[in-house]
């Protein structure tokens, strides 16, 4: 028999999905799960974009234009001019599958194989299986969960630049570390692949969700001034909860780029039509629906982070943004607790799934304490994952001694 590629068979598996087999053997036992694995919010889509789906009445449903369709780059556009960004307009965008797909995307026109790519770490752990797709060397950069994982100095970034690094790729707010990087951070990104002719990625899906004093602080303020090297990655699946619609997209002032990402387009032909007209409806989506979100998920940022803090030899640091929490666990192998949780404990026939950390650091061990929490269920429920947790972690250590 032939052998598979190597491509595929050393392609990482996400951590975040790993474990989701135990998940499902469990539950048919009986078990019930608290998810805290995912982002998948139990939040409500905007009604009006469900009013859309319901009312969609074209047959055949045809193919969209490569690069997306009119409504809804015109609707993005419109978004970016209300964010204060009026130079945005539709030449600018290109429709993506979802923001996985702008990753994809800048990835592939700005990188050849062997590239590298500057990423500070823990990073969203998709961003190692597009960069393996590609034959793209990411470049850690490590962060301390005890400085919040904010930037180290100007120095310890540049120490990392040779003349293979292409491009530097962050998320703020982060995911998974729920850190909004301030203004000057932001600045000192830009400054340095100003000074180095390097490109820039920042993934900003989690914009609306920051939970401090100072604003969230976009690329797009920064744009302007270095248009052909500023790449910003987005996504609707977040900001609406709109997971499963797959919507996103790639913007830049750079129409090289745009013309190369737009070739990739292309290539798969087209995202969904529905989708899309679904997500035209952002416009449409009522001020008060961002604010009731960002509240509701900045009390359960609350209720988790003083939950964890709780736990005897738990490490957090507090979330600014996002919904993830990355906690150090005392315990040797996080992944090992992962999965005793899922097939061997149980509190009233309940127990709690969350990502192991490892799948968030270029080198496994430097996560092999840590694991991402994802605050996406109702405040109740988060609740009574910290009491599973409690009794979970204590019974455990008993086992390891």
């Amino acid at each position: 028999m032939k052998t598979l590629s190597n491509r595929i068979t050393n392609l990482p598996v996400s951590s975040i999905r790993k474990l989701i087999p135990l998940a499902d053997e469990a539950k048919k036992q009986g078990t019930i799960i608290y998810h805290l694995n995912m982002g998948q919010p139990d939040v409500k889509s905007p009604e009006v974009m469900i009013d859309a789906l319901k009312s969609w009445n074209q047959n055949p449903i045809s193919y969209a234009p490569s690069g997306g369709t009119p409504e809804y780059l015109s609707a993005l556009e419109q978004y970016y001019h209300g964010l204060g960004f009026q130079f945005i307009s539709i030449q600018n965008i290109i429709g993506t599958i979802a923001g996985s797909e702008a990753i994809n995307m800048a990835m592939f026109a700005t990188c050849d194989p062997g590239d590298e790519i500057l990423v500070f770490e823990p990073y969203y752990s998709s961003y190692q299986t597009s960069a393996q797709l590609w034959g793209v060397n990411l470049v850690p950069i490590q962060t301390d969960i005890t400085q919040g994982f904010h930037l180290p100095d100007r120095d310890t970034i540049e120490s990392q630049i040779t003349p293979k690094t292409k491009a530097l790729l962050y998320s703020s707010p982060g995911n998974p570390t729920g850190t909004v990087y301030t203004s000057d951070e932001v600045k000192l990104l830009k400054d340095i692949v100003k000074k180095h002719n390097l490109y820039i990625i920042a993934d900003e899906v989690y914009r609306e969700y920051a939970f401090i004093d100072r604003p969230h602080v976009s690329l797009l303020e920064f744009m302007q001034e270095i248009p052909d090297q500023a790449i910003l990655i987005d996504s609707l699946s977040k900001r609406y909860n709109l997971c499963g619609a797959r919507l996103g997209c790639l913007v830049s002032l750079n129409t090289e780029l745009l013309k190369s990402a737009l070739k990739f387009a292309m290539s798969r032909l087209s995202g969904g039509l529905i989708d899309q007209h679904i997500g035209a409806q952002l416009t449409k989506v009522p001020e008060t629906y961002i604010e009731e979100i960002q509240e509701e998920y900045r009390l359960r940022r609350d209720l988790m982070y003083k939950g964890l803090q709780s736990i005897p030899g738990v490490t957090v640091s507090l979330p600014e943004g996002a919904f993830y929490i990355m906690a150090e666990l005392p315990v040797e192998d996080a992944e090992a607790f992962c999965i005793w949780l899922l097939e061997e404990y149980r509190d009233n026939n309940e127990t709690v799934m969350m990502a192991p950390g490892y799948g968030f650091y270029k080198n496994p061990e430097a996560g092999k304490k840590q694991v991402r929490i994802a605050y996406v269920l109702e405040k109740p429920k988060l609740q009574r994952t910290i009491e599973i947790l409690t009794k979970a972690l204590r019974a455990y250590k008993n086992l390891e001694n």
